[in-house]
C-alpha cells in the first residue's frame, strides 16, 4: 500500500479535480489554503509578495495499478502547465496499515 500526497497551486484544483474524477478516485483528504514553498519554486504564502496557496490531496492506494495512472496522468497535466513553479507535485510514501 501507498501514501500520495498530491501537492498543486490552488489555482489547478479544476485540473486536479478532473483528474480524480476520470480515474474515478472519490477517496482523499484535502487541505487547502496551505502555505509553502518547494525546492527552486516561487513561495505561495497568501500575501502581497507570495501570492496564492496551495492546496494538498492526501490519498491512500490499496492498488498499485491506480496509482500508476494517477502518477501518469499527473506527468501527462504538467505538460501543459507553463510554469515549473506551477506543476503538480506527487509524493508517494509507504503504508502500513489502515483502520
Amino acid at each position: 500500500m501507498k501514501l500520495v500526497f498530491l501537492v498543486y497551486h490552488d489555482i489547478l484544483d479544476d485540473r486536479v479535480t478532473k483528474a480524480l474524477n476520470d480515474l474515478k478516485i472519490d477517496f482523499y483528504t484535502e487541505w487547502e489554503y496551505v502555505k509553502g514553498k518547494g525546492h527552486n519554486t516561487d513561495a505561495h504564502l497568501g500575501n502581497r509578495p507570495f501570492p496564492g496557496y496551495n492546496n494538498v490531496r492526501m490519498i491512500a492506494f490499496t492498488e498499485e495499478n491506480l496509482l500508476e495512472a494517477l502518477a501518469l496522468k499527473i506527468t501527462d497535466l504538467n505538460k501543459i502547465v507553463e510554469r515549473d513553479d506551477d506543476k503538480i507535485r506527487l509524493f508517494q510514501v509507504p503504508l502500513e496499515r489502515i483502520v
